[in-house]
């Protein structure tokens, strides 16, 4: 279980004693927090006595962004021979119920990679922010015509699973950092052709305010997406993706 953490001081104990006991590791990482995020961490570390031998805590000497802790994250999941690997963010949002849920289609050996969708039933929209919903299905429709996914929804949802195997397909150092992460990771998927599933997962909204930039992040998606969408075309005619599996 990788949870990226960036100023949640406030959640991040409440996240990880929430992480349900079948989970083997526990791998936060720490995205160069102002706060105290990184301490809280090793307190509740500390306080878990031997129970806490399955956290461990990693902290970035610089911010990354969301991607770049997810990322490290992941390459320390590898290390550990881990043989799947699950984000969950450090905010407490992520509801760890429906990780099962998550898992299933990977246990049962139909997906390499799936991902929470909060898209499934208009009650589920209930207590999302009007711009969110408006700014995922945008987001939803150029992912999809970049990734070749087309029955994926909810691109930015960060809940997610993915098999060692598919990480190692994967060149993550070159995988965007920031806030496009989720975007860039499945047009990788695509190309290196992963099997996607989304899973229908309701978010829990917290008091927490977005403090992303709407403006700059538009034009560094929009970056990302027409970029992927051509390197993935490449992929497929070059035969790289038929080499990545191979």
């Amino acid at each position: 279980m990788v949870v990226p953490a960036f100023k949640e001081e406030l959640h991040i104990g409440a996240t990880i004693l929430g992480i349900p006991d079948y989970v083997d590791l526990i791998v936060v990482v720490d995205d160069a927090s102002p706060d105290g995020t990184y301490q809280k961490a090793l307190d509740i570390q500390e306080e878990l006595g031997s129970a806490g031998n399955r956290l461990m805590v990693a902290r970035l000497p610089k911010n990354r962004g969301v991607g770049g802790a997810i990322i490290h994250g992941h390459k320390i999941a590898l290390s550990e021979t881990c043989d799947v690997s699950v984000v969950m963010a450090g905010d407490n949002q992520m509801d760890p119920a429906y990780l099962p849920a998550l898992l299933d289609p990977i246990a049962a050996g139909s997906a390499d990679f799936t991902k929470g969708n909060r898209f499934f039933s208009v009650a589920a929209l209930e207590g999302m922010p009007k711009y969110r919903v408006i700014g995922n299905a945008v987001l939803s429709f150029l992912t999809k015509l970049s990734s070749g996914y087309w029955h994926i929804f909810d691109p930015q949802n960060g809940y997610t699973a993915i098999t060692a195997t598919a990480l190692r397909r994967i060149p993550l150092e070159k995988v965007e950092e920031r806030y496009d992460f989720e975007n860039d990771l499945l047009i990788w998927l695509s190309a290196t052709n992963a099997r996607v599933v989304d899973v229908e997962i309701p978010a829990r909204y917290g008091n927490e305010t977005s403090t992303i930039a709407l403006a700059p992040f538009i034009l560094r998606v929009l970056r990302t997406l027409t970029r992927g969408f051509y390197r993935r075309l490449w992929w497929k005619i070059s035969g790289k993706s038929s080499r990545a599996i191979g």
